[in-house]
């Protein structure tokens, strides 16, 4: 394959210089465009709702439960509030860089280079064990209805399922995530009419405020402490930015299906939450034990519709993790690592696009491998879902930081822009609240990330002294 860092004429190349919306491709930053453009804003939309999974509060709601002291709707709420700010620092970088690679690409160019590679190794954390925690919960909840199918068997399913469902290109797997969509949303629409009618009659605590605010034992330490659980449900509206090169409208719409995807959701989250805690059998043994077989949500659902709406909404949280969301994790992972090999900062061969399928199949196959490798090791291990779960926020949050960093860089520093609002107070007001979550967060995330990312300070200047900086050619879009 040529040099796919070099610009070549894309006479007959479907993505073409020019997008049909009149917006620069990704020649004018130095790249072939080699991806397919096939993408809408609904296909993005759609993308995003399924990585984030709408059902996602299903399998970490004893967690977030107790963290939150049962205010588990409040950490949603200022959740949702802190990827809002994030979605719009996004917004803005996808405008200027409508490339893949996400935050690799974002810090990258608006602020440096070095300071781009660090925040791709960060994000590395999310984007490459992510789909093994969805596979790993996946196979342990299928494992727990199906008890004579053993969970590396489940796991290894997922795996090869998805990978299939990938390599057959991007518009097969926007079509898988639709149907995908809309089975996630009835189910959760059975619980939530079955719960509110559960609660009319008498079931539960009854209609109270408590999972929003409970003064009793509300503190700013223990609802962020909370959110730094619960943002990993929000996780995977930035994945719609590694789609850049496969998306076939305007380049807005990247942020626009971020922002709308950010805002569905988090609504579907702080109302299934609010619901469940008022569905809770037991909820002061639940904050005081935590819910060590993850099954809190479930229980709550037993509550108000009885065992076979327990059942369902477990084999719904399987589907939707184990196939729905891992499905879009991987793919955007593998775009990540296609960029970042791209510019030579990773392997050459996970540049490798397919050339009839118009995917990058090698590193969709890595993603599969490195999923199944470390989801078997995880299933050895009794804290394999809880030490995942860390090293995945800790890394997507520590880039995050380095995105609203770049925001400010480029516009302000750099253009000169007077858009004080989006260019200076909303990345600092993201920024400053990702940085207290960060602080409130496991300390063992915390000393895991940051061995982390002393390997990748490391690789950096390894890659360095050896003369493998990228050529980064092209300006930016005005």
């Amino acid at each position: 394959m040529s040099d796919p860092r070099t610009t070549h004429s894309t006479t007959g190349d479907p993505g073409g210089p020019v997008h049909a919306t009149g917006d620069p491709g990704v020649e004018e930053f130095g790249y072939r465009q080699e991806l397919k453009r096939s993408l809408t804003f609904t296909d993005l939309l759609v993308y995003g709702l399924i990585f984030m999974v709408p059902i996602a509060p299903f399998g970490i709601f004893g967690g977030v439960f107790q963290a939150s002291g049962g205010m588990v709707a409040l950490a949603y709420a200022v959740g949702g509030l802190a990827m809002a700010f994030t979605a719009a620092s996004y917004s803005q970088m996808s405008r200027a860089f409508p490339m893949a690679g996400s935050v690799y690409t974002y810090a990258g160019r608006g602020i440096a280079q070095p300071v781009g590679f660090i925040a791709g190794w960060m994000i590395l954390l999310d984007y490459v064990l992510v789909p093994a925690l969805l596979y790993l919960i996946a196979a342990i909840a299928m494992n727990s209805i199906v008890t004579s199918v053993p969970v590396l068997v489940w796991l290894i399913a997922f795996v090869v399922l998805n990978t299939v469902v990938n390599y057959f290109g991007i518009e097969f797997t926007a079509r898988v995530n639709k149907v995908m969509l809309v089975a996630e949303l009835i189910v959760l629409a059975i619980f939530l009419v079955i719960g509110v009618v559960a609660l009319a009659s008498g079931e539960g605590r009854g209609f109270d405020f408590s999972p929003i605010y409970d003064a009793d034992t509300f503190s700013l330490e223990l609802v962020f402490g909370a959110v730094s659980i619960a943002v990993l449900s929000f996780l995977g509206f930035d994945g719609i930015s590694t789609l850049a090169e496969e998306n076939r409208d305007s380049a807005r719409s990247i942020g626009k299906a971020m922002i709308a995807a950010l805002a569905l959701a988090g609504t579907l989250f702080i109302v299934q939450t609010w619901i469940a805690a008022l569905l809770v059998p037991d909820p002061d043994t639940l904050i005081a034990e935590g819910d060590a077989a993850g099954t809190a949500f479930y229980d709550a659902a037993a509550v108000a519709g009885g065992e076979w709406l327990s059942t369902l909404t477990a084999v719904a949280t399987a589907v939707a993790w184990g196939f729905a969301n891992s499905l879009v994790a991987q793919a955007a992972t593998s775009r990540l690592l296609f960029a970042m090999a791209r510019d030579r900062q990773l392997p050459g061969f996970l540049a490798q696009v397919h050339p009839v399928r118009r995917v990058p199949v090698n590193a969709t196959f890595l993603v599969a491998l490195v999923s199944l490798v470390l989801g078997w090791y995880m299933t050895t291990r009794d804290d394999g879902i809880t030490l995942l779960s860390t090293l995945v926020n800790f890394g997507a949050l520590s880039a995050f930081l380095l995105l609203h960093v770049s925001v400010v860089v480029h516009y302000v520093v750099r253009r000169k822009s007077r858009n004080w609002w989006l260019h200076l107070v909303v990345p600092v007001l993201g920024f400053a609240i990702l940085a207290y979550v960060v602080y409130n967060a496991d300390v063992a995330a915390q000393e895991l990330g940051f061995v982390w990312l002393g390997i990748g300070v490391l690789l950096l200047a390894f890659l360095v002294a050896t003369g493998r900086k990228p050529e980064l050619r092209g300006e930016e879009r005005p």
